[in-house]
């Protein structure tokens, strides 16, 4: 069974950082593309970055350029760095693992999902 576990949620003012951590189980995560979904009270999980297996990203529109992606294989971990954060930003904010061969911006190209990690921005 893969779990993962999110860390580094919390609360910040407008226009600071945060640091969003997650440990995947398993031995096999340096060939697991890794994504970050974020959902707000009353919207739909939304994407917002992703990390394919051989380490190239892409995100949404609306982080690109705040938001940074990053893995450590050696630590089974995919990090979400956020700057510039805005209230707009604020969501529970998940990792999950992409089921390969999938498209990769819907909840349905990912298997495995985390508990999530609360980001509150403050204006």
């Amino acid at each position: 069974q893969v779990q993962l576990v999110e860390s580094g949620g919390g609360l910040v003012q407008a226009g600071g950082s945060l640091r969003l951590s997650c440990v995947v189980s398993g031995r096999t995560f340096s060939s697991l593309s890794m994504g970050w979904f974020r959902q707000a009270p009353g919207k739909e999980r939304e994407f917002v970055a992703i990390t394919w297996r051989s380490g190239s990203t892409y995100y949404s529109d609306s982080v690109k350029g705040r938001f940074t992606i990053s893995r450590d294989n050696a630590k089974n971990t995919v990090y979400l760095q956020m700057n510039s954060l805005k209230p707009e930003d604020t969501a529970v904010y998940y990792c999950a693992r992409h089921i390969y061969g999938s498209d990769w911006n819907d909840v349905h190209d990912y298997d495995y999902w985390g508990q999530g990690t609360q980001v509150t921005v403050s204006s």
